[in-house]
């Protein structure tokens, strides 16, 4: 009888190079997603509730508003419409970012009424939105465009082209600009208060929560030890935003 030498027909163990190089490209692809692709983002006030919440992290699609360019064909860009949820540079500070939802885009006419929004002559169904009861009522906030801009916090060049560009109680959307509010709408200072967002401004939109938590503002006690986060909120983690 003949006999052969045994032989290994596994695969053969990874070279330190070959590790190097697809830890290398592991982290060549995570730069690209993280740089081009999507964005974290923190809520850092209550101007959104109840769609998103202090404590919550966003994950934001930064392809989505993008110039289509091209790959047109290929991903699915668009621009943004009335009812999206967008994150964008303040059009007056671009270090700063925010979430609002697009409530007008170019030539839609926008008013308000006892703090309805009405859109080309039509109220809007907004079950997002929640007003408190607990806040007074604000003639400007509330009936925007035609209350009077006392409220120091509207910028006076945004006060100055309302009162030059508003049309019969109503301010029209001009072209490459989106008029954008949050969703809770006592507290949020949006373009009521400070204009129009430039489509060059708008970052992307939101994808969905990977993360949540109770956060606790402010001091518990006369030492001034700061408030603990709270536990984590599992059941808004994953959760889309509309």
């Amino acid at each position: 009888m003949i006999h052969t030498r045994g032989r290994h027909h596994g695969a053969h163990p990874a070279t330190p190079m070959a590790l190097v190089n697809a830890m290398a490209t592991m982290i060549v692809v995570a730069l690209f997603v993280l740089t081009f692709v999507v964005q974290s983002y923190q809520i850092p006030s209550t101007s959104m509730e109840d769609t998103l919440q202090v404590g919550d992290f966003l994950l934001v699609n930064k392809l989505v508003f993008s110039p289509a360019g091209l790959f047109r064909y290929l991903l699915p860009y668009r621009d943004p419409t009335d009812g999206d949820v967008i994150l964008f540079h303040h059009p007056a500070d671009p270090s700063l970012l925010l979430v609002k939802r697009v409530i007008g885009v170019q030539g839609d006419r926008i008013r308000m009424h006892r703090g309805v929004v009405v859109r080309n002559g039509v109220e809007l169904n907004e079950p997002y939105a929640i007003r408190s009861a607990s806040v007074t009522a604000d003639r400007y906030r509330d009936n925007f465009p035609i209350g009077a801009a006392t409220d120091e916090r509207v910028r006076t060049e945004w006060s100055a082209q309302l009162v030059r560009d508003a049309q019969n109680g109503e301010f029209v959307v001009p072209p490459g600009g989106y008029f954008v509010m949050g969703d809770n709408r006592d507290v949020s200072l949006d373009s009521r208060y400070w204009g129009i967002v430039p489509r060059q401004n708008i970052v992307g939109g939101p994808l969905f929560l990977y993360y949540s938590q109770d956060v606790l503002a402010g001091r518990d006690d006369k030492l001034g030890r700061e408030r603990e986060p709270l536990s984590s909120r599992f059941k808004r983690i994953f959760r889309v935003i509309h």
